[in-house]
C-alpha cells in the first residue's frame, strides 16, 4: 500500500515575502539601510515605525513601483525584477492609505476590476459584498453613493472590500485604519484576524495592543538609525 501523500510543512514552504539587505535612498537621504524581512505563508505581520522610516516605501518596493538602492526581494520564492514585476503583482492586493474612487459610484468601482480578463473568473466573489460591508460597519446603501460623497474612513473600508474580493494570496495594507473611529477600526482588525488563507503585511504608525490580530510586529528604526547616528 502506498503511503499517504504528505503536504509540505509551513517551514518547508518558500516565504510569501522575502526582503534581504534592502536600502532605500531618496537623493542624498537614506531612509532605510540593510533591512531584511521574511513573512511566512499565511502569517500576519505589522510593519511599524515613525513617520519617514520607510514603511510605505517598503510596500512600494514589494509592488515593484519603487526600485531600492540595494537589496533583493522575492515573492513566493521568485525574485522580483522588471521582467517579473507585472506577473508577481497579480499575487498581491494593495490597500492605500488614501484610496481614490474618483467620480465612480461605489457599486461600479467594486465591479470595475472584474472587467479585466485576469479577474473575470472571480466575478462570483461580488456576491460577498453585502457580507464584507456588514462586517466593516458599512450600510448597503453606500453602494448607491459616489466617490466624492464618501468620508476617508468609508473609502478605506471599501478599498479593503475591493482587495478581499480579488482573493489574492498576499495583502499589503498601508495604514488602512488611519481615518477610522475606534469601533470601525476594531471591526477591521477583527476581520483581518479571521483571514486564514492570506498572508498579511500591514503598515502602521503605531503598534499598540489594538494590533493583537498580528502574529508579530516588526519595527523600522527610523531615519536617524538609517544615517548611522
Amino acid at each position: 500500500m502506498n503511503a499517504p501523500e504528505q503536504r509540505p510543512s509551513a517551514a518547508a514552504e518558500a516565504p510569501a515575502l522575502a526582503v534581504a539587505g534592502l536600502t532605500l535612498a531618496f537623493g542624498a537621504r537614506t531612509v532605510l539601510r540593510d533591512f531584511s524581512l521574511r513573512v511566512a505563508p499565511r502569517e500576519k505581520v505589522v510593519l511599524a515605525g515613525p513617520s519617514g522610516s520607510g514603511k510605505s516605501s517598503v510596500l512600494a518596493c514589494l509592488l515593484g513601483f519603487l526600485e531600492p538602492a540595494a537589496g533583493r526581494i522575492e515573492i513566493a520564492g521568485e525574485p522580483l525584477g522588471p521582467r517579473s514585476a507585472w506577473r508577481l503583482r497579480r499575487q498581491l492586493a494593495f490597500v492605500q492609505q488614501e484610496p481614490d474612487l474618483g467620480e465612480l459610484g461605489v457599486a461600479e468601482w467594486l465591479e470595475e476590476p472584474f472587467a479585466f480578463r485576469a479577474n473575470e473568473a472571480l466575478q462570483e466573489n461580488l456576491a460577498r459584498v453585502p457580507e464584507w460591508l456588514a462586517r466593516l460597519r458599512l450600510s448597503p446603501a453606500i453602494l448607491q453613493q459616489k466617490g466624492p460623497e464618501l468620508s476617508g474612513g468609508e473609502k478605506q473600508r471599501l478599498a479593503l472590500v475591493s482587495a478581499l474580493l480579488l482573493d489574492r494570496p498576499i495583502l499589503l495594507l498601508d495604514e488602512p485604519t488611519s481615518a477610522l473611529d475606534p469601533d470601525s477600526r476594531r471591526a477591521v482588525y477583527d476581520l483581518l484576524a479571521g483571514l486564514d488563507r492570506q498572508t498579511l503585511l500591514m503598515v502602521s504608525h503605531d503598534a499598540g495592543p489594538a494590533l493583537d490580530f498580528a502574529d508579530r510586529t516588526v519595527r523600522l528604526p527610523g531615519e536617524e538609525a538609517a544615517r548611522g547616528a
